[in-house]
C-alpha cells in the first residue's frame, strides 16, 4: 500500500510537470490583447483554448505555489506555445503595450498623475509640454491655444507601446482630436468658444440627451450677463476635486469662480467628449437659466429661480428618501 502511494505521489507529480511544459515547442510568439483587465484564472482559461496553454487549471495551481496570482492588465502581451506555463505567467506580469484610458472629465493634471502611475512617463513632464503648444505647431491642422492644450487632450483609450514619451501621447491625443473633432466636425469656427463651453457641459450632465440643454442655459446666461455658476470651474481652478463650501464660492480668488466672475473662464476645465462638443456647437433653445441634477442623474430645468427652488427641494427630499427621484 505504502509503495502504491508513493508510485501515485511520483505519477501524479510526472504528469503535473508535464502540463507546465510547452503545448508546441515549435509555435511562433504571437501578440494577444486584452482590452479589459481580467482574472488570471479567465486570462488563462483563454490561452488555453487559444492552444498557447497545455493546461489552465494546472498553471493556475503552479502560479498559487508560486504566489503569482493576481489580475492581467489589459494591454498586449507577447505569447506562443513554445512558452511554459511559468514564462507565461510571467509574460503577463507587464505588457509590452498598455491600453490606457484617459476620460472625458479629466483636465490635463489628472491625465499627467494617470500617465506617471502606468509608467509612461513623469507627470512634470507631460505638465510641461501641455503649457507649450508651439511645441506642437505643424504637428496639426487646425488652430492650438497659445498658453495651454487644455481641452484639447482628446480623451480615448490608448494603446500605449513600450518607451512612448509624453511628448508622443500628447501628439497622439490632439491627432484623434484632429480627426474626430476638428475634421469629423467640418473645421467649426469659434473652436476654442466651443471647447471651452463643451468642458464645463461635460463636467455637469450625466447624460448625453441633456448636453444641448445645458448648453443651452450657458448660452443663455451668457446673453443675460448673469454669472454661470458652475462648481466644477471652482475645483480646476483650485486643482482639487471635491466637494465645495461656502467659503469656496465667496472666496476663491481665481478667474475660474464663475460665481464672483461672469462670462466664460479663461479656458477648458477638462478634456469634452464629442457629445459634448456637438452640444456646445448645437445648444438647444428654450429659455431656461437653471438647473439641478437628481440622484438618478436626470437634471430638472427651469426659467425662474422660484421654479429652480422647488427643483432644488425635489432633490434634497430624494436624497433624505434615498431615492433615485
Amino acid at each position: 500500500m505504502f509503495a502504491l502511494t508513493i508510485l501515485l505521489a511520483v505519477g501524479g507529480g510526472w504528469w503535473f510537470s508535464g502540463q507546465l511544459k510547452p503545448l508546441n515547442p515549435s509555435d511562433t510568439p504571437r501578440y494577444v490583447r486584452f482590452e479589459n483587465p481580467s482574472s488570471l484564472g479567465d486570462a488563462l482559461t483563454r490561452l488555453q483554448n487559444g492552444k498557447i496553454l497545455r493546461n489552465a487549471t494546472a498553471t493556475r495551481l503552479f502560479a498559487k505555489w508560486k504566489r503569482a496570482g493576481g489580475t492581467v492588465r489589459r494591454g498586449t502581451y507577447t505569447l506562443g506555445g513554445n512558452m511554459t506555463a511559468g514564462e507565461v505567467l510571467e509574460a503577463l506580469k507587464k505588457p509590452i503595450r498598455r491600453m490606457v484610458r484617459l476620460p472625458e472629465t479629466n483636465w490635463a493634471q489628472r491625465t499627467a498623475n494617470l500617465l506617471e502611475k502606468d509608467e509612461v512617463g513623469p507627470a512634470s513632464k507631460y505638465m510641461e509640454l501641455t503649457k507649450s503648444p508651439s511645441e506642437f505647431n505643424g504637428s496639426v491642422s487646425f488652430p492650438l491655444p497659445q498658453t495651454s492644450l487644455e481641452g484639447y487632450l482628446f480623451p480615448d483609450t490608448y494603446d500605449i507601446p513600450p518607451l512612448t514619451t509624453p511628448k508622443e501621447v500628447i501628439r497622439r491625443q490632439l491627432a484623434a482630436f484632429e480627426q474626430k473633432i476638428w475634421k469629423g466636425l467640418g473645421e467649426p469656427k469659434n473652436l476654442h468658444r466651443a471647447i471651452i463651453i463643451a468642458s464645463m457641459v461635460e463636467m455637469e450632465v450625466a447624460r448625453d440627451s441633456e448636453r444641448p440643454i445645458v448648453a443651452g442655459v450657458i448660452e443663455n446666461r451668457l446673453k443675460l450677463g448673469m454669472p454661470l455658476q458652475i462648481d466644477a470651474a471652482i475645483n480646476y481652478g483650485i486643482q482639487k476635486w471635491r466637494p465645495l463650501t461656502y467659503d469656496d464660492y465667496k472666496h476663491v480668488d481665481s478667474p475660474y469662480n464663475l460665481y464672483t466672475h461672469k462670462g466664460l473662464p479663461p479656458g477648458p476645465i477638462c478634456s469634452p467628449s464629442l457629445k459634448s462638443i456637438e452640444a456646445a456647437l448645437n445648444p438647444t433653445k428654450h429659455n431656461f437659466l437653471y438647473y439641478v441634477a437628481l440622484p438618478s442623474g436626470r437634471s430638472l430645468f427651469s426659467a425662474t429661480y422660484a421654479e429652480h427652488l422647488k427643483n432644488v427641494q425635489k432633490r434634497r427630499d430624494a436624497i433624505k428618501r434615498g431615492t433615485p427621484e
